[in-house]
C-alpha cells in the first residue's frame, strides 16, 4: 500500500507562511526554510512588542503629564498624588491628552487639586 502524505494540507500550510513572508527582502520571501524562520521570528517580535507598546505609551503619558504639571509649579508625583486624593477618576491617557491638547482644562484640574 502506498504511503499517504496529506500533500493538500502541507501545501496549504506552506502557502500560508509564504503569504505572510510577502514583502520580505531576498530569500526570506521565496525560500521555504528561510521564510519559515523569518515569519516565526516576526511573530515572536509582534507578540513581545504588543506588550512593550503598553509600556511605551504609559511612559509617554507620564512624560506629558509631568511637563504639564511643571508648567503649573508641581512635579508629576505631587500632581498624581493629589489627583488620587481628591477623587478625580481620570487615567493617565486622558490627563496626558488634556495636558497636550487642552491646556485650559488641564490647568483647571491642577487648580482643583492644589
Amino acid at each position: 500500500m502506498p504511503r499517504s502524505v496529506n500533500a493538500v494540507a502541507s501545501r496549504a500550510r506552506r502557502k500560508k507562511v509564504m503569504k505572510q513572508a510577502k514583502g520580505y527582502f531576498g530569500r526570506r520571501k521565496n525560500v521555504w526554510t528561510v521564510a519559515k524562520n523569518a515569519v516565526e521570528k516576526a511573530m515572536l517580535y509582534a507578540y513581545r512588542d504588543r506588550k512593550n507598546k503598553k509600556r511605551t505609551f504609559r511612559a509617554l503619558w507620564i512624560t506629558r503629564i509631568n511637563a504639564g504639571a511643571r508648567m503649573h509649579g508641581m512635579s508629576y508625583s505631587q500632581f498624581m498624588g493629589k489627583v488620587k486624593a481628591s477623587g478625580i477618576e481620570l487615567n493617565r491617557k486622558v490627563l496626558a491628552d488634556l495636558a497636550m491638547n487642552h491646556p485650559a482644562a488641564f490647568k483647571a484640574i491642577v487648580e482643583k487639586v492644589k
